[in-house]
């Protein structure tokens, strides 16, 4: 007996070691996702029971430009709306990233470059002297005694006097201040750019305490901030009144409240008729306005008042060298949405042509895709770099100092301001955990942003989507390439993992395994269901299956659970025709082949043979001399006649329906399955595609065989004919193979090219016409 139990453990070990190192592809991923209950269901919606919390903020801002330093008061009301009772809450510390003593300073590796290289932003991690973190002065209930609170370095948590219990709220006071860090000099998604002229531009974030998300997944979502995972929120109401110098300008997360008392009348003016204005953008501040305002310091202060309903977040941006553009932009239910820009003179050859129009096109299409931008304004500003909040947003763009700009500049000045303006659908509406899974924004983001970018223009220069331009990552070293489903903080090659790849993704499944009618569909619905709600990864997955009615687990477990690579390859090409038993047909195509068969050298050099011996002596000759199989005689008629005799009218026709029968073989060279895609090229010019879907795959097999009957004859074949598939290895996809020649350049070409390459095409175009005027006829 105890045999027997010893066999069947090593069986079961067997069996799971044999399951791990052959995975199935096609399993399910029922026991893989977490279990659907009444507050997320099966088939990816929201519960009946499904509840979030919810806080709002009213907040008191100072922004001390001499000091650098920034001053809060808030008042939050938190609303218990989980079924639980609440002994403590957690909050959220994200400015502490910039404390000394941050964790983000001791888990960063560095080497530095001994033959220079070396920039300060590296060197003052090594040993930061700067300290941002907040300076908490008071924590106090709403009847301004002191409530007991613990910083755990980017967390705080409020011990609170008595539990609240589900369904009650409660309202507590913070003050706050600390030192706004210069982003050119320690980096990080807030702070300050410092110019030339003394000035500074403010993109302002992460500035106060914010709740943290309570909900049915992750309990509190406390988990420490290290800069890279981004934030995990929850939506409430905001008023915030922000103090700065009397000549700056502001833009914020929502509607600007007291025009009348921060606006000129000239500005007020102009913003009516931006706000008619559905075309083209209305300056509210010009650029000589700009330069006018920044030539004094004012030293009064002015408070601007923000409102921002329903967000889950608030940031704002300030200077006095702002120029300013608005436009607006109809929605189909007959509002008008804001859209603007604030910039600084340095990118004003761009951000003058480009960003406001970028900002209404992406609302527009977003909208398309998904559903109506909700909100009153969408800002773009120029912050020098890419980050999004609700309703605003801070880009980058800037010119070169003769006001061009090159290609690159250009598409990155747009891609970013639409994919950071595209942020308020994901995750500021669709509200994901940022801080566990940054693909759910910033990957889905990037499909919608290439949808997005396909319309700006024709032949846009993506970056990312195109099945083709992953291809170079995903066929790389394995060690270094994380699955899509990988926590935010442990991500390598973040851009690729959780921006490219989860685009790619979605647009094969858009244009390949789905196609564009059932895709756009459900992902509608999953946008729709989780709008205002707080979606996970099983809650995506179940809702694209389930509105599409396709089976995607296979799927999801490749590209998301997995880092495989797809690699096909053509094997094996049979061409068959069928034997139609007419002799005439048969023999004479059987002399063809035997006519232009090769010749073996001995039979050439044979001939030079001057006589055989039948040849001398011709009584050696008999009947199979002369004997030649395949001429035509009775007998071959007789025997075709009856054979014909007995066909149906049916197998007639198969017998001479002339058709070519092509037997291919297949092989997955990577490991990810997917669809089986190729092409014919006939002989005649013409081709036709075939597509078999991945379930061909679905028994294991490394490669399978098929056959094709076509009408024509084929001369190649194409695998992955139009880049669907993200095939990392092409080379292996045709039959007959073809080999590309590669060119190679001299030494002193490559150094020329570099030399002519500093001027971008702007520049050039200028000297060439400056040269075309010196060379006249």
């Amino acid at each position: 007996m105890r045999i027997i139990s010893v066999l069947f453990n090593l069986f079961l070990l067997a069996t799971q070691v044999f399951g791990q190192l052959n995975p199935d592809p096609f399993k399910q991923l029922g026991t893989d996702l977490p279990t659907a209950n009444e507050y997320r269901t099966a088939s990816g919606a929201p519960g009946h029971k499904y509840w979030q919390t919810r806080a709002d903020y009213k907040m008191d801002i100072t922004l001390n430009d001499e000091e650098k330093k920034l001053y809060g008061d808030e008042t939050i009301t938190y609303h218990n709306n989980s079924p639980d009772d609440l002994s403590y809450l957690w909050l959220q510390l994200d400015q502490n990233v910039r404390s000394k003593d941050s964790d983000s300073h001791l888990i960063g590796t560095t080497a530095l470059n001994a033959d220079g290289g070396n920039s300060t932003r590296t060197l003052n991690r090594l040993n930061p002297t700067f300290d941002g973190g907040f300076k908490i002065e008071s924590v106090t209930d709403e009847n301004g005694r002191g409530l007991k609170y613990t910083i755990n370095k980017t967390m705080l948590r409020i011990d609170l006097s008595q539990t609240l219990q589900s369904g009650q709220k409660t309202t507590f006071n913070i003050k706050w201040w600390y030192n706004i860090n210069n982003t050119r000099v320690i980096g990080g998604r807030s702070g300050y750019e410092q110019f030339a002229d003394g000035q500074r531009v403010y993109c302002i974030a992460q500035f106060f305490p914010r709740m943290c998300s309570y909900n049915d997944i992750e309990g509190w979502q406390n988990k420490q901030f290290l800069g890279r995972g981004e934030f995990t929120l929850i939506f409430g109401d905001y008023e915030v009144n922000i103090s700065v110098p009397e000549d700056h300008l502001v833009a914020a997360s929502g509607e600007l409240q007291n025009e009348s008392s921060v606006l000129s009348s000239i500005q007020r003016d102009r913003l009516k008729k931006a706000k008619n204005s559905f075309a083209q953008p209305v300056t509210i501040q010009t650029l000589d306005e700009s330069l006018e305002n920044s030539k004094e310091v004012a030293t009064k202060y002015k408070t601007w008042t923000f409102k921002a309903d329903n967000v889950r977040d608030f940031a704002f941006a300030t200077s006095r060298r702002f120029i300013w553009d608005a436009l607006g932009v109809k929605m189909s239910d007959g509002r008008t949405v804001m859209a603007q820009s604030m910039w600084v003179p340095e990118g004003d050859c761009l951000w003058k042509k480009f960003s406001t129009k970028a900002v209404a096109h992406t609302i527009k299409w977003y909208s398309h895709y998904t559903f109506d931008y909700p909100y009153p304004v969408a800002w773009s500003i120029d912050g020098s770099m890419g980050m999004e909040y609700p309703m605003i947003c801070f880009n980058y763009g800037r010119c070169e100092s003769d006001d061009t700009y090159s290609k690159r500049m250009k598409y990155g000045h747009i891609g970013v301001i639409i994919h950071e303006v595209g942020h308020n659908w994901f995750p500021m509406i669709v509200n994901s955990d940022e801080r566990q899974w940054t693909w759910m924004d910033e990957g889905i983001n990037t499909f919608v942003q290439y949808l997005t970018e396909q319309q700006w223009e024709r032949n846009y220069p993506n970056r990312r989507g195109p099945a083709h331009l992953i291809t170079d990552y995903m066929g790389g070293d394995k060690s270094r390439i994380s699955p899509i489903m990988t926590n935010s903080e442990s991500i390598f090659q973040f851009g690729n993992n959780a921006y490219a790849k989860p685009a790619t993704a979605l647009n094969i499944l858009r244009e390949t395994v789905m196609g564009r009618e059932l895709f756009d569909h459900a992902f509608k619905e999953y946008a729709n269901r989780w709008k205002f709600k707080q979606p996970y990864p099983a809650d995506f997955f179940r809702t694209m299956e389930d509105a599409s009615g396709v089976d995607l687990d296979w799927f999801w477990r490749g590209w998301f659970y997995t880092n495989d690579h797809a690699d096909q390859a053509i094997g094996e090409v049979k061409h068959f025709t069928l034997n139609t038993g007419n002799p005439e047909i048969e023999k004479a195509r059987q002399r063809e082949i035997r006519d232009n068969a090769l010749t073996p050298i001995s039979d050439i050099r044979n001939r030079d043979i001057s006589q055989t011996y039948d040849e001398i002596d011709t009584t050696l000759r008999d009947f199979y001399t002369t004997y030649d199989p395949l001429k035509l005689d009775a007998v071959d008629q007789h025997n075709y006649e009856n054979f014909v005799a007995k066909l149906t009218p049916g197998e007639l026709e198969l017998f001479n329906n002339g058709k070519h029968y092509y037997q291919i073989t297949f092989k997955k060279v990577g490991g990810l399955v997917m669809p089986v895609i190729f092409q014919f090229q006939y002989t005649d010019g013409t081709t036709e595609d075939f597509r078999i879907p991945a379930e061909v795959w679905r028994f294991g097999a490394d490669e399978v065989t098929k056959v094709f009957p076509t009408d024509k004859e084929v001369s190649k074949i194409t695998l992955d004919p139009y880049l669907e598939i993200a095939d990392t290895d092409t080379s292996n996809n045709y039959y007959p193979p073809q080999e590309e020649a590669s060119r190679f350049e001299t030494f002193r070409q490559k150094q020329f090219l570099q030399q002519n390459s500093r001027e971008n095409p702007m520049q050039r175009a200028n000297r060439a016409k400056k040269l075309k005027k010196e060379i006249k006829p």
